[in-house]
């Protein structure tokens, strides 16, 4: 639910690159199409008094387009499928896909869209826009760091937080947490 948001995070590690890092950022110009095969998105929930679960997103796509001219212009766009959420734990799974939390037969996708790129170092940036779930849009923001760029390649991790009661999944709290923590292996083709 909270993976769409790290994969335009990621978009904003590129749009990071100043012009005097080892990339140069008009290197990293262009439109990317996220790669899912060699992507991943993870999160995981805290429970009181240690534990939680970890879980991943098997189906989601993407785009960023890098503005060479004004990276704030930047964009990027993401599309996460609940449905393929997978906890390696099948009763969660069910769970999670249900009503109760991700409403995936009702809510097929979760979407994540830009609305500014800052860049916050050499290779990093910090990425916002508004993550829509259950019918629900707020403002996310979510840090990207740019780990290469190599034939029209370009990889990124993106991390952020995200308080699932605004989306209607707050089943569970307080034993487990509220915030769902994301981590993003994103790589992105140019083309």
């Amino acid at each position: 639910m909270y993976a769409r948001i790290l994969g335009f995070a990621a978009v904003a590690a590129c749009l990071a690159m100043p012009v005097s890092a080892a990339v140069a950022l008009g290197d990293a110009a262009g439109s990317y199409t996220i790669s899912p095969g060699s992507s991943s998105i993870r999160f995981s929930i805290a429970k009181a008094g240690g534990g939680g679960f970890n879980g991943a997103f098997a189906r989601f796509k993407g785009s960023i387009r890098i503005d060479n001219s004004d990276v704030g212009r930047s964009q990027v766009n993401f599309t996460i499928f609940p449905e393929s959420v997978g906890t390696g734990q099948g009763r969660i799974d069910t769970f999670l896909r249900s009503d109760a939390v991700f409403d995936a037969a009702n809510s097929p996708e979760i979407q994540f869209r830009s609305t500014g790129v800052e860049r916050t170092s050499d290779t990093a940036a910090l990425v916002t826009g508004r993550l829509t779930a259950r019918g629900k849009t707020f403002p996310e923001k979510f840090t990207a760091q740019l780990d290469g760029l190599k034939g029209g390649t370009i990889k990124f991790h993106v991390t952020g937080k995200v308080l699932r009661s605004r989306y209607g999944m707050d089943v569970g709290t307080p034993l487990y947490s509220n915030i769902v923590e994301f981590d993003m292996t994103l790589t992105g083709k140019r083309g």
